[in-house]
């Protein structure tokens, strides 16, 4: 490990590495950024999407963004017309949120509208004319018993499908369609993947904040989606669960990166995944990615010893200035990781210090 930049840990696909050995990087490469499934997980990138974002303003060819779950709130935020004002707003809203010891899903449902309330405020469709960023949500639209409020049936599907998934992933798309809500300005590289059912949505001004709403409710944690304005009819639910860490086509193949600034060295392909590691994402897909986290050593250094996660709801019950205080330390935190990204990039190193994905 080189000690200048123990913080970080950068990979790169093939395609990406080879790019970068012969051109060095530079920011008018990257098409299309991705942004992981994980909730309070973002915090640890705070940093990293303060400096990154700004870094584009002069660009003039379209930037996709892809995210699930929180990625997309994450990106749904920085696609503001004020990207300082609603990424604060967004960042200061989540740390506020504050639950009874018994939340309903309604009432997780009903934070979560604040919180985007406050990033949004009563101009949703800011986003869809933002000069060169193009947002693209990912949801799933629910089949089957997997699609009802009731606890006891929603809880037997989403159990189906997590013992079905452990044998081959592609069995979720019994229970869950996947759903693209995209930018129609211009058609993503990503737009025609085909390894899930998916339905293809278009978003406008009537239904983005559904969407984003969508993209982020917790199966058993929060309410349904359902009526999403040009959606096929159906309740809509968390995208990570088949996105959890985005395991897609990103690209092309034309030369161009995808960047992926992530919480963990590790690749989750879907929400089941998580305890099984042998589930890995295509190398195909990851040919063009470019992806930061933080390093062992960086996350051992944070307060609990540990990235940010919704365990800590119930770790701080009863105790959220406690809860509020040791986030606030990662998004302080989080600067270390761009800081070492930036002078990896700045000094030519990106490429010396980049590891693959295999």
């Amino acid at each position: 490990m080189d000690i200048k930049y123990r913080n970080i840990t950068v990979r790169a696909g093939r395609a990406a590495r080879k790019l970068i050995k012969e051109s060095g990087f530079n920011w008018d490469m990257v098409d299309v950024m991705a942004g992981a499934s994980g909730g309070p997980k973002w915090l640890v990138l705070s940093g990293l999407d303060r400096l990154i974002f700004p870094r584009f303003r002069k660009r003039k060819r379209p930037l996709f963004l892809l995210g699930s779950s929180i990625g997309s709130w994450r990106f749904a935020a920085s696609s503001c017309p004020d990207f300082e004002k609603a990424y604060g707003a967004f960042e200061d809203s989540y740390l506020m949120q504050s639950y009874s010891a018994k939340p309903s899903p309604g009432d997780v449902t009903d934070e979560a509208v604040k919180i985007m309330d406050a990033f949004f405020g009563d101009k949703a469709s800011g986003c869809l004319v933002h000069p060169y960023l193009r947002l693209n949500i990912l949801s799933v639209r629910c089949r089957g018993i997997a699609a009802s409020e009731n606890k006891l049936l929603m809880g037997a599907g989403v159990a189906a499908a997590a013992a079905l998934n452990a044998a081959s992933r592609k069995s979720l798309g019994f229970f869950f369609e996947r759903a693209l809500f995209y930018d129609p300005r211009d058609i993503p590289p990503f737009f025609n993947m085909t390894d899930f059912p998916i339905s293809r949505i278009p978003l406008d001004p009537g239904n983005i904040r559904d969407a984003v709403l969508s993209s982020g409710s917790i199966p058993l944690v929060m309410s349904g989606i359902s009526g999403i304005k040009g959606a096929a009819p159906g309740t809509y639910r968390d995208g990570g669960i088949i996105d959890y860490n985005l395991d897609v086509p990103f690209s092309t193949g034309n030369g161009r990166l995808v960047f992926y600034p992530h919480y963990s060295e590790r690749v989750v392909p879907g929400w089941f995944d998580k305890n099984l590691g042998w589930r890995r994402p295509s190398p195909v897909n990851y040919d063009s990615v470019v992806m930061v986290s933080p390093s062992a050593f960086f996350v051992s250094n944070l307060p609990y010893g540990k990235v940010p996660d919704r365990k800590d709801f119930r770790m701080f019950a009863g105790r959220d200035d406690d809860r509020i205080s040791y986030w606030r330390t990662v998004l302080g935190e989080s600067a270390r990781l761009a800081d070492e990204f930036f002078d990896a990039v700045r000094t030519g190193r990106l490429a010396d210090i980049s590891g693959t994905f295999e």
